[in-house]
Order: structure tokens, then sequence, then C-alpha cells
């Protein structure tokens, strides 16, 4: 996911509105901690290049796509609100519902993370805590199963909210919060660098040794996804383009937030992921800020993590958001006149107006919540690999091909010409890198199959 927290509100003719009635959104991103691993498996010299690289392929494919907003047909230039009216109104038929299924699918692996990532902050103050009273040597072992239950509590009450969208205070406090906490990490990994008075690292990454030269192979893939994916935004882009007001346009507004997002993106990362190589070496953690011992003051550990949770609250709202829209928006076409979909029931809430939700939101919503709690307790490791297989799909897809393809498509760009060349060749260099991801994610998953055990989440 993105890193770039983003909080847009479209000015149109009401609060809570847009320009042609449709609601406003927020969106928000999520961490960079991951960032001194992926270098350290890569080195000096790969791992910047690398993140250079993807930065600017996804500034130029988010280019191509935000120029997708709008129909191609000049008479209606009729706005598009999601991705998949996008692909709808560029090229329809089958592919829709191949974009759909790929976004969705990667909105839930994303919230299944959320979850997954969250008992690892919760777990890190539990464990910071159980050091500073017990001693750096003692083995404080933690179950994570009850903070994954203890945020899926949290997430039911959450999701019944109505127009969630509408509460402007989450968007905020979750990109604040963010901030906070890859600025602490940082600082710490300039900190520990002056404090061992060099630079650790190499011009090729994790030695052999420290690993067999497949896991080499295997560490090296998914570090590359974990950047790739890093810059991908796709996801979502859409949905916030359509938050951007209407003048001077659209498409201008978003392509010049695109530029300006990504530069300052990948000067952040720059900072965080070599800065964090140069401080632990070979030995770079998957997230920085669950490091104990001498390197962090326990106090810091407990705010940075907590941090970490409140802003994970809100990402899991934003980005199952969609999903429940959809699932609703499609039951109610189905089933227009079913009583248990239509009506709704009032809670009266003392001082406040009642809280109305139908039957099937509050069940549905409910459900869904629970299976992603207990997805994440099954698979402890979703995080570290699930997730990058996801990803690697929807990035060759929602990232490059279907931009490439739609912008071909409305600039009736002609077939073996040297742009249409161009494009294609850029697709196929990054359906192999998908590819290559997912082989290693694949390989991760397996690799941690061995020692897997169901509902055993314990660090």
């Amino acid at each position: 996911m993105s890193d770039v927290s983003l909080s847009v509100s479209r000015q149109g003719s009401s609060k809570c509105s847009d320009g042609d009635g449709h609601l406003k959104r927020t969106v928000i991103g999520s961490g960079v901690l991951s960032l001194p691993w992926a270098t350290a498996q890569l080195g000096w010299v790969a791992g910047p290049s690398l993140m250079i690289l993807f930065a600017v392929l996804t500034c130029y494919t988010s280019t191509l796509l935000a120029s997708c907003y709008q129909s191609s047909d000049p008479n209606t230039r009729r706005r598009n609100y999601t991705y998949m009216d996008v692909v709808k109104a560029n090229l329809g038929g089958f592919q829709v519902k191949i974009c759909g299924a790929i976004q969705y699918l990667n909105l839930f692996g994303v919230v299944v993370g959320c979850t997954n990532a969250s008992s690892v902050s919760m777990m890190a103050i539990k464990k910071s805590n159980c050091f500073h009273s017990k001693g750096d040597n003692s083995p404080c072992r933690i179950s994570g199963n009850p903070y994954m239950i203890g945020f899926g509590v949290i997430q039911i009450f959450f999701s019944q909210i109505m127009d969630f969208s509408r509460i402007w205070w989450l968007s905020i406090v979750a990109a604040v919060v963010s901030f906070i906490y890859s600025t602490i990490g940082l600082g710490f990994g300039i900190a520990i660098i002056a404090e061992n008075g060099k630079i650790k690292g190499s011009l090729t990454g994790i030695s052999i040794g420290i690993v067999t030269p497949m896991e080499k192979i295997w560490r090296s893939l998914q570090a590359t996804g974990d950047i790739a994916l890093a810059y991908s935004y796709s996801l979502i882009l859409i949905e916030i383009q359509d938050t951007i007001k209407f003048a001077p346009s659209e498409c201008e507004t978003m392509k010049k937030s695109n530029l300006l997002s990504v530069v300052v993106t990948t000067i952040y990362y720059m900072f965080c992921g070599p800065f964090g190589y140069a401080a632990f070496g070979d030995l770079s953690p998957r997230n920085l800020l669950t490091v104990f011992g001498p390197y962090y003051p326990y106090w810091v550990i407990d705010i940075v993590n907590a941090a970490i949770v409140i802003h994970l609250v809100g990402a899991y709202q934003v980005y199952c958001q969609p999903l429940f829209a959809f699932v609703e928006k499609t039951a109610l076409d189905w089933f227009p006149d079913c009583k248990f979909i239509t009506e709704e029931i009032q809670v009266p809430i003392p001082g406040y107006k009642p809280f109305k939700r139908n039957l099937f939101q509050l069940v549905w919503r409910t459900i869904f919540v629970i299976i992603t709690t207990i997805l994440s307790i099954i698979l402890p490791f979703f995080n570290d690999h699930i997730i990058r297989i996801l990803g690697a799909l929807g990035f060759w897809t929602l990232t490059v091909y279907f931009p490439v393809k739609m912008y071909i498509d409305q600039m009736k760009i002609p077939e073996w010409s040297t742009t249409w060349l161009s494009l294609q060749i850029l697709s196929v260099a990054c359906l192999i890198s998908s590819i290559a991801t997912a082989a290693g994610s694949v390989a991760g998953v397996i690799y941690d199959l061995k020692g897997y055990k169901p509902f055993k989440n314990v660090s």
C-alpha cells in the first residue's frame, strides 16, 4: 500500500456531497516500516535503485489511469466514481468482472492484514512492558490471538456506523499518527547509526551464510514486491480522484497530485529504508518499531505501536467500506423487495438521534469482521506472504495492465506504433516482475507452513 496519507474533500454543493450529489470521500494510507528489511535483502545498489524505478513507473501509470477518469465520449464526458466504473466505460465486458474481483480481493487482503498487523503492535507493547519489568532475558511469550479478537470487536462497532466517510476526523488522526511513527522510526535509525559509529550493510545485501543461496533469491524477490507494493495505490486512485473539485480539472489536478505525492514519498522512503539498513545491516527487522533491547526506551515502543494500532483501526474501515457498499448495493439490486435488506431498525441512544440500520447490514458487516478476524488468527504469516501474493496480482493488473490498455483505447494509439510497442513492453516487464514476486512469496508460505500450527500465534 502506498504510504501517502491523504485526506481530500470535493468542494461542491453541500458539506457532504460533491457537485453532482455524489458523497465525498476520505482516504488514508499505511506504514513504511518494512523498507529497511527490503533494502537489506537487496543491498545498497539494488534497494534504492528499485525505489526510484518503481516511483517513476507508478507515477507514469497513475497518470495514464487518471486520464481515464472521464469517459472517452467527448459529448458526455461522464465521470466514473470507481475503478470498476472506469474499466466498464473504457473496456467493458468480462474485464470489468476481472477488475472488480482483483480489486475487492486486494481490499479484503488489506483488511485481514490490518488485523494481523495490529496484533503485532499490541504484542510489541506487551512484550516491551514485560522486558521492562522482568529483564531483557525473560522469555515473555505472548499470544496474539486475544489482540486480534479485541481488534475485531472494535471493528464490529465501527463497521455499523452509517456514512462513515463523513467522520472527517478519522483521516486526520490516521495521517498524523502515520507521520509520527514513521518519523520516530527514521529518527531512531539515525540515532543507532550515530551510536554504532559506522554504516552497516553491503552493496549486494544480506550475505550468503546468514541465508542460503536459495533463501537469498526468494528474499530478494519478496523485497522487490515490498517496494513495488509500497508505491501501489492504484487500487484506490479513482476513488481519490473522485474527491477532487471540478475546476480546473480533476485529471490535471490528479496528475499534479500524483507527481507531488510520489516525489515526497520517494524522498521519505530513501531516508527510512537506507537509514534503517545502515543501522541494523543484515539483521534489519521486518518491522523497524518492534525491535527490543537497548535500541529504544520502552515508553517509546509503547507510544509508536499504539499509534500504529490507531492508524490500523482507521485503515481497516477505509478499505472495507468499498466492499460493504458493493455487497449491499448488489444485494439490493438482486432482492429489491426483501424486507430483510430494505427495512431499517432503530436503536435509541440517550441524548442522540436513534441509530438506524437494516438487519442485512448489521448481520453482513458483523460476519465480515468475524471472517477477517478468524483468517488473521489461522494465518499469522498473512502479512508477510499472502498479501504479497495478492499484491503482486493487483500490482500488474491495477497499476499497469488496465491503465495501459485503457489509455491505448482512449487515445486510439495504433497497433505496432512506437508508443504502442513501448507500452506493451512495459506491461509485459511488470507482469514478469509480478510473477517473480508471487513466486518468492509462495516459497515463503511453503517455508512458514513447515512449522505452522493453527491458532498458535505466539511471539
